[in-house]
């Protein structure tokens, strides 16, 4: 048996050798213990959902034979003229034949890999970055390149002094970046758009939390600035519900039916059922007044994550101030390594991830990423003053040490 199960192994492709399991599916692993604090998912909180709504959509849905058929790969027709509504506006037309319904935006990334990545191909990245993207895109064994981010997101100069020309793609997310929690100012989307334009660099618009901005406010899409040079990618998982599997990307024209065909053979067509119920549910209007609630619940929860972090936090640790999203990004003392805290941190019952994963290369160790959507605020304020005591204590451990390198 052994000798076998070596020589099977020795037949694995070589783009899947160097694949590891993402590190917050591992942690996940830890969070259905007893008593758990999870800070660690990205999950959208099941409050969210609006089940009753979801339920009306799916009887209507589901009344007849053919949401049940094949159907077609670019997607359902009634669905992709929406998402094409949507996204229009008057200076900018979004034809229903560029959209694409894919089964949940993470399958994006798998196309996009096929369609326009050769080994070795440049890929630029924000530092840190979304390491489902990361994950997905090495299958295509690209040459990443991470470009600085500070807190308005990425840094546009910097972009514009790599050599975007050379690159095959841009991969970003403009709205509450994950892990960061980063927004794009308009002045930097409006110079990255021009940037693509004059190099032809083609971006991957990320996006799946533009709606859950806490003042309500929509910034403009670069897909909107440079729509032949952006692949805009959205997704009803952290809207309606991730169970349902229904993404979608908006592509140039000159790429519609490349993806059409790659997506054809990798599963025919996304869910016919889950595609109908979606529109089914949004079709008159639902989702405009839901989402106001799902901001305003996220936003209540990161004030309590916030004040969390004021009370309880020592001196040396730093954070974000998110203006939606999920997520805050917690900045340790240097010199604490966040994957040695989490172990100590999950024999407390608090579970986070760490950051060196969102990296894509020269890792950072000391940051940690902290999901405020799914814990109640009670748990929420426990689960921090747990995580503080162990920085403290760790920092305490520290001290000496730096005081000795600041002498020699």
């Amino acid at each position: 048996m052994a000798h076998t199960l070596s020589s099977a192994g020795r037949r694995i492709a070589q783009r899947a050798r160097s694949l590891n399991s993402s590190a917050i599916r591992e942690i996940l692993k830890f969070t259905e213990r007893p008593h758990m604090i999870s800070f660690a998912g990205g999950m959208p909180l099941s409050a969210t959902f609006g089940l009753p709504a979801l339920r009306e959509a799916s009887v209507r849905a589901s009344h007849g034979a053919e949401s049940f058929q094949y159907s077609t790969t670019e997607g359902y027709a009634p669905l992709r003229e929406w998402i094409a509504r949507e996204h229009s506006d008057s200076q900018h037309r979004v034809s229903p034949s560029s959209v694409l319904v894919t089964s949940g935006s993470q399958q994006a990334f798998d196309l996009i890999g096929k369609v326009l990545l050769d080994p070795h191909a440049t890929v630029l990245v924000e530092r840190p970055t979304y390491l489902g993207a990361l994950q997905s895109l090495s299958l295509y064994e690209p040459e990443f390149v991470s470009v600085p981010m500070d807190e308005h997101g990425l840094v546009s100069k910097a972009l514009e002094s790599i050599g975007p020309e050379r690159a095959a793609l841009l991969y970003l997310q403009p709205n509450f970046q994950n892990p960061t929690g980063a927004r794009l100012s308009f002045q930097r989307r409006r110079s990255i758009a021009e940037i693509a334009r004059r190099t032809g660099l083609i971006i991957i618009e990320d996006d799946p939390y533009a709606a859950l901005a806490f003042d309500g406010r929509q910034v403009p899409s670069i897909h909107s600035m440079a729509p032949d040079h952006v692949i805009y990618l959205g997704s009803f998982s952290k809207v309606l519900a991730p169970g349902l599997r229904v993404g979608y990307m908006i592509v140039p024209r000159v790429l519609e039916q490349k993806f059409v065909q790659v997506k054809q053979a990798a599963d025919l067509h996304s869910s016919t059922l889950s595609q109908r119920i979606v529109y089914e549910t949004v079709r008159e209007g639902f989702l405009a007044s839901h989402v106001l609630r799902i901001a305003s619940l996220y936003r209540e929860q990161c004030e309590a994550m916030l004040s969390a972090l004021d009370r309880h936090m020592p001196p040396g640790v730093r954070w974000n101030v998110p203006e939606g999203g999920m997520f805050v990004w917690l900045a340790l003392p240097e010199g604490i390594d966040s994957e040695a805290l989490l172990k100590d941190a999950l024999a407390v019952k608090v579970a986070f991830v760490p950051g060196a994963p969102f990296f894509a290369r020269d890792s950072l160790h000391h940051y940690i990423r902290l999901s405020f959507a799914t814990a109640a605020p009670e748990q929420i304020d426990l689960g921090i003053e747990r995580l503080a005591a162990l920085i403290n204590a760790y920092s305490r451990v520290l001290t000496p040490y730096l005081a000795t390198d600041l002498h020699r």
